[in-house]
This record gives structure tokens, C-alpha cells and sequence, in this order.
């Protein structure tokens, strides 16, 4: 006897369709709760090696993926696109109830294989990967709009660091929103502003030239609005929520470092030239276990990189990137290049070598085409890497 379940996963309630060979037995609709839940584990116990079938559905299948984990059930959870072109063909109309019927009875037909669970500390990495993202984005819209407002207040304060960012500047930007408040204290009062800015040590030299800079900024200035305008008072909570921010992500970072650490694959990826910390566990939450893909194009199609072809008649169109797999992966390992380029001034890697290889060769103007060249080596290497549990070597690399 053979038993699969079609669920359809929706924010607040899942339906479930049950086929026992090929014929379905009932269908219900859930809340996606512990009391949906309980109900499913009855009918799941009922029968011997139950197929489980869902349509991943970013956090609302969350909560049924760690449900099926917690008992030990297998599944096969789908991306939503792989599940659009599988049922297409099988369905008419389209509802949820239908949707789970179509899920199961198709897996008489595809014979889908489970999923592969990975361990937790890869789903952890994940969330903080993201987390950091999104850390990483929030600073970026924050930076941002204290820009804007200081082009009212203070533009000049912009100039008094190498650049306009780090804690010590968002901590000058909270002192001093405008030259008003420079002009108002003493050489020595802004002096220990100064030294309390940064909990580097800093020499009194420094301060010094910090203090006669900021003092030559101020008197430049012309502040767009009086002393009292609302617009200071946002300098400063976007000053500060940026402290903030640089905090949390720095946490997030740590943490995320604490949970790699422990992982083979962080040492090899760390091995690679251009490869820090904070790219090494990215790619790690990002890809997770690593060694679940058999081949390199099987990890390319995951990002998104692998090509698309299309070919008619005479007709060829340009192959362009799929970019059907993980956005977040595809942006970290683009960056990834440039790092490994920069890099190779000191630390050659041939996938460097591989770049300006094939930017001398073409005579296009964007090296775009070439950073996704030489992102499908990384990934060959990265794969074959840990494959075989080897660090990187440019002697042996260069050379293959």
C-alpha cells in the first residue's frame, strides 16, 4: 500500500489531500497549529511510510517542515516553480484544495525523492545569514537618509573623518547635528567629546587636529534651519540608530562565526584567497550542507546561475543566467569575486587569474559576463573542495 499526502501550505491554515494508491481517501482542511498538527500526526501514524508532499512556501511552511522534523517524517518539499511546471499540465483550474490533490496524486507519477534534511546548525546559519542581511540593509537606508538631513544641518561634519561612517562619526553626528552646537563650547569641551567619540585609544594629537578641523568645519558652515528645528533631532536618532544597528549586526556576525566555526567547511572555505570570515559564513547559510549536491551544476542551478539556452531554426538566442535559485547566494559570491580579485595582489588564486584571462580576451565593456564566468569556477571549486575535505592550493589549482 502506498500513501501520499498533498498538503498546500497557506499563511494561517493548510489543506491536506490523501491518495492511497492512486485514489484519494479524504481531504481537510487545517489551521497550521498544534491542533492541526495533532490531527495530522494521527492520519501520518495510520499508515506505514507515508509520502508527505508541500509547496515550499518561505516562512509559513516553516512551521509544518519543523512538525514533520520533531516526529521523524520524511517529505519532499518543492520549489514553488519546479511545482508550477509539474502541475501545470495536470490541472485545470486552480484552487488550494485542488492544488493538494494535484501534489499528491503527481508523486504516483514523478516519484519525487525526499528532501534532504540538513543538520540544525545549518538552519541557524541560515536565519542569522539573513538577519544579517537585512542588518546590513537597514544601515544602508539609514546611512542614507542622515545623509539627506545633514546636507541641511551640518554637510561640512561630513569631512572630518576619512568617511562618513564607523561609530566615532555617528557619535559626532549625535554630539554636534549642527555647527550651532560646535560653536557654543569651548576648544577643551569639544576636545573630551572628541575622546569619548571612540573607545579606541586615541593621542592627544589627534584630538587636537580632530578639535581645530571640526572648529574650521563649523565656522564654514551655514545651517539651513534654526537651532530648534526638528530636523537636528532627527540627525540624531538616525546617528544613533545607526550606532545601534552596527551593533546588532556585529552580534549577529560573532554569533554566526561561533556556529561555522565548528564546521569543516569553514576552515577550507577561509583557505580560499579573498575568503574572510564574515563571506565564509554567508556562504555557508546560504548553501548550507554543501555535500548534499552531487555535482557543480547542481549547485549553480541552486544559486541561479546556471544558463539559459534557447535555440530555433537558425536562431540562437544570447544565453543569459537563470536566476531562478537563491538571490541572497548570488549576490554574496558576485561580491566574493572582487574580494578574490583584490586579493590576488597578494594572494594569487586562479580564479583571479581566470578574470583577467577572459577580460583581456573580450572586447565588451562590461565585466559582468566575466564575474558570472568566474563565479561558476568558484562554485566548481568550493564544491570539489569540500567534497574532498582539501584545502586550497594555487600551486595545484592554477594548474587544473
Amino acid at each position: 500500500m502506498r500513501a501520499v499526502f498533498g498538503i498546500d501550505v497557506s499563511k494561517a491554515s493548510s489543506e491536506v489531500a490523501v491518495f492511497v494508491n492512486q485514489k484519494k481517501i479524504h481531504a481537510y482542511t487545517m489551521p497550521n497549529d498544534a491542533v492541526g498538527f495533532s490531527r495530522l500526526l494521527d492520519d501520518l501514524n495510520s499508515v506505514q511510510k507515508p509520502e508527505i508532499i508541500f509547496e515550499a512556501t518561505g516562512v509559513y511552511s516553516r512551521r509544518l517542515q519543523a512538525f514533520l522534523e520533531d516526529h521523524n517524517f520524511a517529505y519532499t518539499r518543492l520549489n514553488p516553480l519546479e511545482a508550477k511546471k509539474q502541475l501545470d499540465g495536470l490541472r485545470v483550474r486552480k484552487t488550494d484544495k485542488i492544488d493538494a490533490e494535484k501534489l499528491a496524486q503527481s508523486q504516483f507519477l514523478l516519484n519525487r525523492k525526499p528532501t534532504h534534511v540538513s543538520e540544525e546548525v545549518y538552519q541557524n546559519l541560515r536565519d542569522l545569514s539573513r538577519f544579517y542581511q537585512n542588518l546590513t540593509d537597514d544601515i544602508v537606508r539609514a546611512k542614507n537618509r542622515l545623509h539627506k538631513v545633514l546636507q541641511v544641518t551640518f554637510p561640512e561634519l561630513e569631512g572630518i573623518l576619512s568617511s562618513p561612517k564607523g561609530d566615532q562619526y555617528w557619535e559626532l553626528v549625535t554630539a554636534f547635528p549642527s555647527s550651532y552646537f560646535v560653536l557654543d563650547l569651548s576648544t577643551r569641551e569639544l576636545a573630551d567629546i572628541i575622546r569619548k567619540s571612540t573607545s579606541k585609544r586615541i593621542s592627544d594629537q589627534r584630538v587636537a587636529e580632530l578639535t581645530e578641523k571640526l572648529i574650521s568645519l563649523a565656522k564654514q558652515s551655514y545651517c539651513a534651519v534654526k537651532k530648534d528645528s526638528p530636523m537636528l533631532e532627527q540627525a540624531r536618532y538616525y546617528a544613533q540608530e545607526l550606532l545601534r544597528l552596527s551593533d546588532c549586526r556585529q552580534a549577529a556576525l560573532d554569533e554566526m562565526k561561533s556556529l561555522a566555526e565548528f564546521l569543516p567547511e569553514y576552515d577550507i572555505l577561509l583557505s580560499i584567497p579573498g575568503i574572510a570570515e564574515t563571506t565564509a559564513t554567508s556562504i555557508i547559510g546560504e548553501l548550507g550542507d554543501i555535500r548534499r549536491f552531487k555535482t557543480a551544476n547542481q549547485l549553480n542551478a541552486f544559486i541561479g546561475i546556471d544558463l539559459r539556452h534557447y535555440e530555433s531554426g537558425d536562431y540562437l538566442a544570447k544565453e543569459h543566467i537563470t536566476k531562478r535559485g537563491n538571490p541572497y547566494a548570488r549576490k554574496i559570491l558576485f561580491r566574493c569575486i572582487y574580494n578574490i580579485i583584490s586579493a590576488s595582489r597578494t594572494n594569487p588564486c586562479h580564479i583571479a587569474d581566470f578574470y583577467e584571462k577572459r577580460k583581456k580576451q573580450s572586447q565588451a565593456t562590461s565585466t559582468k559576463p566575466h564575474v558570472i564566468a568566474s563565479m561558476h569556477r568558484l562554485i566548481r571549486t568550493i564544491h570539489y573542495l569540500i567534497t574532498h575535505n582539501k584545502l586550497y592550493d594555487y600551486n595545484i589549482a592554477k594548474n587544473r
